[in-house]
Formats: structure tokens, sequence, C-alpha cells
């Protein structure tokens, strides 16, 4: 792999340097997709610096790694902002696929930031934003009374459900997946929703099996119909779009 020499940076240019390196790196995770290739040495080699200019950056490679990783994750800010508007309750549906959707297209900075303990004490800025985010979308769900409940609670349940299902499609490949991953993402997120909504108004003592499943398939009839009624199909969709929970 060729090197090119580099001058002496003038005052002012460490920034350009860092980002040179930034994007070195990135290019590096995007070709090998694990973050084993990005050593140092190879950065340096790939952004044509010296390996100690890459430490004048960077304290070593966790650092350059998640450095690298938070920059796509800056991206999930940008999609969770045009998810939301509208209806809360299809833009929180929105949020969750558009979340797992980001993970997917992401797996090497999704496993480094997402699925990996963390190296240090408090909560790590990648996971801290990802929540701050559905908790977002989750308190105007709340707000319009379509969910009850302490957001923040109601949150960590819908970003469990989100997390453990692109989690398993990361970590188990091999695993015989249902070949329409986007139907499979948009069933976890529309029972996760639901789910949240009707477990807020559920009573502590449960009525038998039997009798919970008339009264929901009842439920169910009786919502199908305000649905149509208020000339809306599917899932919660407008006539003729998916969007849905």
């Amino acid at each position: 792999m060729a090197t090119t020499r580099r001058v002496r940076a003038r005052r002012g240019e460490g920034v350009l340097l860092r980002e040179e390196i930034l994007r070195a790196a990135g290019e590096l995770l995007a070709e090998t997709g694990t973050e084993d290739a990005l050593t140092v040495r190879v950065v340096a080699v790939r952004a044509g610096v010296t390996t100690p200019s890459v430490y004048l950056h960077f304290a070593g490679k966790e650092e350059l790694v998640e450095a690298v990783c938070l920059r796509a994750w800056d991206e999930l800010g940008r999609i969770f902002a045009e998810s939301r508007g509208g209806d809360p309750f299809l833009a929180l549906g929105r949020c969750g696929r558009a979340y797992a959707r980001f993970a997917l297209d992401h797996p090497a900075q999704y496993r480094v930031l997402m699925m990996r303990p963390s190296a240090g004490p408090g909560v790590p800025a990648a996971a801290s934003a990802a929540f701050g985010h559905m908790v977002a979308a989750v308190a105007a769900c709340v707000r319009a009374g379509v969910l009850q409940g302490d957001p923040e609670t109601l949150a960590l349940g819908l970003w469990s459900a989100v997390h453990g299902c692109v989690s398993l499609l990361i970590a188990q490949p091999s695993f015989p997946w249902p070949e329409d991953r986007e139907a499979l993402i948009a069933h976890i997120v529309h029972m996760a929703g639901f789910g949240a909504a009707l477990q807020s108004r559920l009573p502590r003592a449960l009525p038998p099996s039997a009798r919970l499943a008339a009264e929901l398939d009842d439920f169910g009839v009786r919502l199908t119909a305000a649905g149509e009624q208020s000339g809306q199909t599917g899932q919660c969709g407008q006539p003729g779009q998916t969007d849905s929970v």
C-alpha cells in the first residue's frame, strides 16, 4: 500500500489532520467490517501520516475506534429528527424502524458502541444519545395520551426490544431469520409499541386466558372499525400508506 509523505502541519491544521485520520479509519472499518483491522499503524499508513501523528490526536486504538464510530452515530440524530413529526404514535414507530435500519446499515459501529461492555464509568455518549432520542419520541406519545406512564421507563422497554432484535440479527447472521428483515423489524416495533400502550391500561389482576383472549378480540374489532370510520386502513396508516407503529 503506497504511503504519501506529508510535510509538517502548519498552525491550525491539526483539526484537518484529525479529520483525515478519522476518514481513513472509517474507510478501513467499512471495507473490513470489523474494528480489529483498525490498528494505529494501519490507519496511519492509509491516512499517509506517521504513527506518532495519530497519537497526537488519539490516546490509542480504543479511542480512535470510538471516535470513528461516533461520527456515524451523529447521523442517527438526523434520522430521528426526520422520523418525528405528525402523529406521535406513528412517529414513534418510524423512529423505532429507523433505529433498527441504522444499526443494520452500520453493524461494525453498532457492535462497538452498543454491543460490548463500556470501557469506563458513566453512560457512554452513544447510549445516552440513542436513549434521549427514544425518550423524546415516547414523551410526545405520553402528552398525546396514547401512552401512559413515565417516558423514560416506557422508552427503556421499547429501546430494549428494538436493540435486542438488531443485536441478534448482527450477532447471529447464520440463524434462519425470515428473508424479509424489514417485515421482522416492523413486527417487533409494532408489537413493542402496542404492547406499551396496552400494558399501561391493564389491571394488575388479569382475567383467565380464555376471557382475556375474547376481550382482546373484541378490542381488535372495535379498533379496526374505528380506523375504517376515520378513513384509515392497515396498521394505523393512511390509505395507501404503510406507515405504522
